[in-house]
């Protein structure tokens, strides 16, 4: 055997140990959780055989608390890049089994490379999070190490997509560089997300809290919005991300790639013609809207279960990457709160910096009154409705099908706030305020006047009815350009997309304008 031979054989060898991550032991533990490892998670993400490692031999530097003594696998992460459906992604995978997973100055540093690297190649960025957060032996090491990373997520973002999967405990300081990046994925059961945990949220406020409570996948994606999709197990979180990918750019320099979905662009559906109940107080579901205009009735719906009473997502219409805004009646009556003016200026302000084009549909009747939403800030939260429509450079439409009321109406992309296209349903009621407040405000006088204070309003109410609880006013000013038929929504979102996704829009220079947060 010559020498060359030799020397191939001592990789074998150390590659052979480093596969072996955190050992036998390890493994197990980490299998009887139900949880994969880190390299079998990238195997699941990416195409089979294109994964390729980076920093396989990379060890810490550590000598305190004897940790010159402790070999750390790969230092806890596997970093590299692939092919997910035939396109490049850069990820990292932090491997519970070496030392928990536990990040260090050399840990940080691998992230910091392919973070760089991916940056570097405007491809998308995913990162595994499964972690027991700083390694306390490397102190101050460890918290630059999050440093840096925090400010390559804040450079990368708007540039690149920026995913981030929870699969397994994360807490401290490991939870900020997750809430940094475009989307959270977590996994019920097995994932978790805070600050601090329940035995120090215990010994300092006396609270008794269980880790699922506390920070698991469910209380963050319905009670905080910190997460955005709660999956059932490991391979459906990595396949849900795969699903993501496929509507997205690789970077904001590109189109959203295109679909060949098979859907006919001139389809119709004649139960959109019967959809709006008679009565205007009665729901209806928009999702049902969704679907029979969007190709194949398909569409994959971040925060779905936070802030119902909105609906975000995305969808493709003859092949184009479209996302969605939409009011949802059977919540709240479609009513705009805080926690639905932040979810849905977060995905506005997404769509614009990767040059998805927009579809709103509007069925609103105002923001959600009452005090505490006006001492936690609805004014501000719902301004950034205001101004991330306003902000968005991105092909926008407009489809109102029932009520469209004062503030929430421009919030709701109006024409005012840059709708390229905006259509109506027959059924659209575009107002400042429903008939019923209007003709209370109006003809206060006249109706307590009346001998029959009722019918007076009553007759006050039709009044106001025909002349403003309809489109046509609306379209009279040009606010609406063009009443359509509900069957043939499909065909004619269509059309204003295709004719409109060339757009440009050229604004004044600025370093960044200063949004209400």
């Amino acid at each position: 055997m010559g020498i060359i031979a030799d020397k191939i054989s001592d990789l074998k060898e150390r590659e052979k140990k480093v596969l072996q991550m955190g050992g036998e032991k390890a493994v197990a533990k980490q299998k009887d959780k139900e949880r994969l490892t880190a390299r079998e998670r990238l195997n699941v993400l990416f195409d089979p055989g294109t994964f390729r490692e980076i920093d396989m031999f990379v060890t810490h530097r550590c000598v305190n608390f004897d940790m010159k003594e402790v070999e750390v696998p790969s230092d806890g992460v596997i970093t590299g890049h692939g092919l997910v459906d035939g396109r490049p992604v850069f990820a990292f995978a932090q491997d519970f089994t070496a030392r928990a997973g536990s990040l260090g100055e050399m840990h940080a540093k691998k992230i910091c490379k392919v973070m760089d690297m991916a940056l570097k190649a405007g491809v998308p960025f995913v990162g595994l999070n499964d972690s027991g957060g700083a390694r306390i032996q490397e102190g101050v090491d460890a918290l630059s190490g999050y440093g840096q990373i925090f400010y390559r997520n804040s450079v990368a973002s708007g540039v690149i997509p920026q995913i981030s999967a929870i699969m397994g405990p994360t807490a401290g300081g490991a939870v900020y560089s997750p809430a940094m990046t475009d989307f959270i994925f977590m996994v019920k059961n097995t994932s978790y997300m805070f600050i601090t945990g329940p035995e120090v949220i215990k010994s300092v406020t006396g609270e008794e809290i269980t880790f699922e409570a506390l920070g698991g996948a469910m209380t963050h994606n319905e009670k905080s919005g910190v997460a955005h999709f709660a999956c059932e197990s490991d391979e459906d979180t990595l396949n849900q991300i795969k699903r993501l990918l496929s509507y997205l750019p690789s970077n904001n320099m590109e189109e959203p790639p295109l679909a060949n979905t098979g859907d006919n662009p001139r389809r119709t559906d004649a139960a959109l013609d019967s959809i709006i109940p008679d009565n205007p107080n009665q729901s209806y579901d928009m999702k049902d809207v969704i679907r029979s205009v969007v190709d194949n009735g398909e569409f994959f719906e971040p925060h779905e279960h936070y802030a119902k009473n909105i609906i975000v997502c995305f969808a493709r219409l003859n092949g184009r990457t479209i996302g969605i805004i939409a009011n949802q009646p059977k919540v709240m009556a479609g009513c705009l709160d805080i926690d639905a003016s932040d979810k849905a200026s977060r995905f506005i302000r997404l769509c614009d910096a990767f040059n998805i084009p927009m579809l709103t549909i509007a069925d609103v009747p105002g923001y959600l009154p009452g005090s505490n939403q006006e001492w936690a800030g609805i004014i501000r939260h719902g301004a950034k409705l205001l101004w991330t429509y306003s902000e968005a450079t991105v092909p926008k439409m407009l489809l109102v099908t029932r009520k469209d009321y004062g503030g929430s109406y421009l919030a709701m992309c109006s024409k005012d706030l840059g709708a390229d296209m905006a259509f109506a349903w027959p059924s659209a009621e575009i107002a400042v305020m429903g008939a019923a407040g209007a003709a209370n405000i109006i003809h206060r006088k006249e109706i307590k006047e009346a001998e029959n204070p009722g019918e007076k309003r009553k007759e006050k109410i039709r009044e106001y009815e025909a002349l403003f609880s309809n489109p046509y006013c609306a379209a009279n000013r040009g606010y609406i350009d063009a009443v359509i038929v509900p069957s043939e929504t499909r065909q004619r979102l269509i059309e204003a997309l295709e004719i409109m996704c060339a757009k440009r829009e050229i604004r004044p220079p600025k370093k960044h304008g200063n949004i209400p947060l």
